[in-house]
């Protein structure tokens, strides 16, 4: 039986247009994504729209929209950065969706049936987060000016009165932390896990799930007045996305719980303590796991509108091109950590990994076939210097699947980067442009460097795919001969393949000139 991944990002709140830390989220989920079906599994990608809350309607009122023509226009928005990402997501979930709202009705209703109830009406009054949409505690609270106070994320909190439903998060206490110490990898990176757990021994209490004060959301079931809190909504998304509540779906079936749940450091509590908890309220298995990534910046500054540096994705992709920016967010940025964007590192790391690097080998190799051999792959007698290479490579890419199975992409595009940079080693020590007199001797050269290209672009699929696959094209590697195992095997394409005429994939880009 094949084994099944399921992966997938956050929802994204389309209350703006994303920025490239939606960009970088969706590279990195997809990256893991691509790696899963190379490896031969069944994958399932999600990704989407988070669409209510209050952020929304405030939003929409200020532009003089609705909040579905808000929620439309900026979904769409998403859409097209995930398409010009060749993110391969399998479906593109909106909250406001009518599958979405069954969805989160029907675990509304199986959280207030279970054991005593987990759901009870009381009054909620207290500190909230309208950009969080989250409550605070009195002693995470900062003081500003003017008696204004602040949540631990800078944003500023309002004393909220008003009727609430509420769910007995106080229950799953020791139930929480029992999933933490039976399966320690539920919460990566470590650092998030420590936080995690001090977070549940402080002792949790009971979270409010619905709000009256507004009406842009998901009903709750039998109560009017009353929609559902974000929270509860947005979380259950993950379930939707494979077919709850349909009790006949083989697609849920098939893929929950998750594999891996991917989403940004800032909302680790929701997903690994609110959802969890609602998840065993309702009779439903946790994911296996969810791993927070850091936040970018921009040129070493945090991002912000007043200073005017969001970074956005759509120009990079304009100035660029896709693959070079994929590949600096999955190589740069240590993933789990927080990174940079910075102009000169990024052009560096282009010119250096990719143009140099993989693009360079693959042009001097190929054209040096077309030239001396019309261009048919030539036969390999292999010395002691061709196994070694090959092996070089085959140990290179097992690290990379290692890596890639704890997602540490940056490790594994490291390691890609180091086989290229033996490859280019080898190249340059055989030197087989000055062999013409020992064409056997050339040709052994020229076979083993297409196939350590073969094999490296067989791995770069995950990061760089639209490159990746015309290297492949260029050594006339069949569709069906592109999985990791194939990377990993003895035999490549046959001696004598006649392979088309090479063609530059990566080009370099020029440092900006000092003014």
């Amino acid at each position: 039986m094949t084994d099944t991944f399921y992966v997938t990002t956050a929802i994204a709140y389309p209350n703006g247009a994303p920025h490239i830390g939606h960009a970088y989220e969706m590279i990195t989920t997809d990256a893991i994504a691509r790696w899963a079906r190379l490896e031969g599994k069944d994958t399932y990608f999600l990704t989407g729209t988070d669409e209510h809350g209050i952020k929304m309607v405030q939003t929409a009122a200020a532009e003089g929209i609705t909040a579905r023509e808000l929620a439309d226009r900026n979904a769409a928005r998403f859409k097209e950065l995930a398409g010009r990402l060749d993110v391969s997501n399998d479906d593109f979930i909106r909250t406001t969706e009518p599958r979405h709202h069954e969805s989160s009705q029907e675990i509304w209703r199986r959280m207030a049936a279970s054991n005593n109830g987990d759901i009870y009406q009381s009054t909620y009054k207290g500190w909230y987060s309208v950009r969080d949409e989250a409550y605070f505690d009195e002693e995470e609270l900062s003081d500003g000016e003017d008696g204004k106070k602040f949540a631990p994320t800078g944003a500023e909190v309002k004393w909220v009165e008003e009727d609430s439903y509420f769910f007995r998060l106080s229950a799953y206490q020791d139930r929480l932390l029992k999933l933490y110490t039976d399966r320690p990898d539920f919460i990566a990176p470590e650092e998030r896990r420590n936080e995690i757990i001090s977070f549940v021994k402080a002792g949790l209490r009971d979270v409010s799930i619905s709000r009256t004060t507004f009406d842009w959301g998901i009903p709750v079931p039998g109560a009017s007045g009353h929609v559902m809190y974000v929270w509860v909504d947005a979380l259950t998304n993950y379930i939707t996305g494979v077919g709850f509540p349909d009790a006949a779906s083989e697609q849920f079936k098939k893929f929950w719980p998750a594999n891996l749940h991917v989403i940004g450091k800032d909302i680790i509590r929701f997903h690994t303590v609110y959802w969890p908890a609602f998840l065993m309220s309702a009779g439903i298995e946790v994911p296996h796991r969810v791993f927070a990534h850091g936040f970018l910046t921009s040129e070493g500054k945090k991002m912000s509108k007043s200073v005017g540096n969001i970074v956005d994705p759509h120009e990079q992709l304009d100035l660029y091109g896709t693959d070079p920016v994929r590949w600096y967010c999955l190589r740069e940025v240590s993933f789990g950590q927080d990174g940079d964007w910075g102009r000169e590192k990024f052009i560096n790391r282009n010119n250096s990994d990719l143009a140099n690097n993989f693009g360079n080998l693959a042009q001097r190799s190929l054209s040096t076939i077309q030239k001396n051999f019309g261009g048919a792959l030539p036969e390999a007698q292999p010395t002691e210097a061709e196994h070694a290479i090959v092996a070089t490579a085959i140990a290179a890419i097992g690290k990379m699947d290692l890596a890639m199975k704890t997602q540490q992409i940056h490790e594994a595009a490291g390691e890609l980067t180091t086989l290229l940079n033996a490859a280019n080693l080898y190249f340059a020590d055989q030197a087989p442009w000055g062999l013409k007199a020992d064409l056997p001797r050339m040709g052994t050269i020229l076979a083993t460097t297409a196939d350590i290209v073969r094999r490296a672009a067989i791995a770069a699929q995950a990061f760089v795919p639209a490159s990746a696959a015309k290297f492949l094209d260029a050594l006339a590697v069949p569709e069906d001969q592109r999985l990791l195992s194939h990377a990993l095997s003895a035999s490549g394409v046959p001696a004598g393949t006649v392979l088309p005429p090479p063609e530059p994939v990566f080009k370099k880009f020029e440092h900006p000139k000092a003014v």
